[in-house]
């Protein structure tokens, strides 16, 4: 699967993927990962790619026409372009796992007030925010996505178990985990991970785990847990 960067800053992302996983998972071919500055589809000599909003306003505005012509550059029918923006709808382990299935992902990252909205209506497949906050520029969701998704991609994680039982699955977050081994030591004896761990009876470590997670998300997530509820009850 090929993952392409549409950003004015590449460098910012290029570190991430030179270690761990996803570097494993480009060595192996598994993943490949490109990266396009728009300044180099800029109409004049200095790169300039922003002007000042119509109507006035703080903050310039990425122009409609160099994202244009960067995203002609490297848009094929096969790929799906992605624009990171706060007025969006926020990513979702779901649309992790639907995307995982795509052929080729470009990331339109924005930087300063954002994009001019012609552009987005022009080419976007989907736009996402990753939260209810603001960043300076769409470089790090854009990483957040492409981790996640990269990830669900046959054989990129070692181990393609530990995929199973993750938070957010079934509008659950996931229950407490321990290691199974721990020097003893005075600061967690009174932490001990629930007895029914250790006694080697699946049927119960499950059922007690599907407890634990119920809870955890009632406690943090209350609009995920009734979520669950709804649907437990529909059963």
């Amino acid at each position: 699967m090929r993952f392409t960067f549409l950003t004015l800053f590449p460098h910012i992302l290029q570190s991430y993927f030179c270690d761990s996983i996803l570097h494993r998972a480009i060595e192996s071919g598994k993943i490949q990962i490109d990266y396009l500055n728009p300044r180099e589809f800029a109409s004049n000599r200095y790169g300039k790619v922003d002007e000042p909003q119509i109507g006035g306003g703080a903050g310039q505005v990425i122009c409609a026409d160099v994202l244009d012509r960067a995203l002609s550059h490297i848009a094929s029918q096969d790929s799906h372009i992605i624009f990171l923006t706060p007025s969006a709808p926020q990513f979702s382990q779901k649309d992790s796992v639907r995307l995982s299935q795509k052929e080729h992902i470009i990331f339109v990252c924005g930087r300063y007030e954002g994009f001019d909205e012609r552009v987005i209506e022009m080419w976007a497949d989907e736009v996402f925010c990753i939260g209810d906050f603001i960043l300076t520029g769409g470089e790090l969701p854009a990483l957040c996505l492409c981790d996640s998704i990269a990830r669900q991609i046959k054989g990129v994680l070692g181990n393609e178990d530990s995929l199973l039982g993750e938070s957010f699955e079934n509008h659950l977050l996931e229950a407490p985990i321990f290691a199974k081994t721990i020097k003893k030591d005075e600061k967690f004896e009174k932490i001990s991970p629930p007895l029914e761990f250790f006694k080697g009876n699946h049927s119960k470590i499950t059922s007690l785990k599907l407890d634990l997670s119920a809870l955890r998300t009632k406690y943090y997530r209350p609009d995920l847990y009734q979520k669950w509820k709804n649907h437990k009850d529909r059963k």
